[in-house]
């Protein structure tokens, strides 16, 4: 059903960024994560609380809805540093498990499982994740700056 006009619930944004910033700041300072200031997350996103010291979010980064971010694996009995650069975008649904570096520039796709290290400006997809396009250009929180060529066949 749309929005009736003048009705948007961009009215609401200031209650959105308080909550945002509170569970920042909590994620920081109760859980010690490393998430820089200026990265933003859905209220969804899911951070490893087992091992919260791993979890490192760049600068201008974003992480949406129902992703998942860990920093521990039990089978393993490993606890690792996760980090995701800057200026990326980790999609819905998207997994990134423990250890993965997500380069400087990049994008997760939705539902992506990320099991390697991300190269910068690339994206990523599938299950498990492989880069689809390299040499990508993005601006804050991973939005594609210019039309990207389609990739040589």
């Amino acid at each position: 059903m749309p929005t009736p006009p003048g009705r948007s619930l961009n009215k609401l944004r200031w209650l959105r960024q308080g909550l945002v910033g509170t569970k920042r700041f909590v994620f920081t300072r109760v859980w010690g994560m490393d998430i820089h200031p200026t990265a933003t997350f859905s209220l969804s996103a899911k951070f490893d609380k087992t091992f919260p010291r791993g979890i490192h979010v760049g600068e201008r980064s974003y992480v949406a809805l129902e992703a998942i971010v860990l920093a521990h694996d039990m089978t393993r009995a490993k606890k690792t540093h996760t980090r995701i650069g800057r200026n990326c975008f980790v999609g819905a649904g998207a997994i990134v498990l423990p250890g993965v570096t997500i380069g400087d520039g990049s994008i997760v796709a939705a539902g992506a499982v990320v099991t390697k290290d991300v190269p910068p400006h690339s994206i990523v997809a599938g299950s498990p994740a492989k880069v689809i396009r390299s040499d990508i250009t993005v601006g804050p929180y991973g939005r594609l700056q210019k039309e990207q060529p389609a990739p040589a066949s």
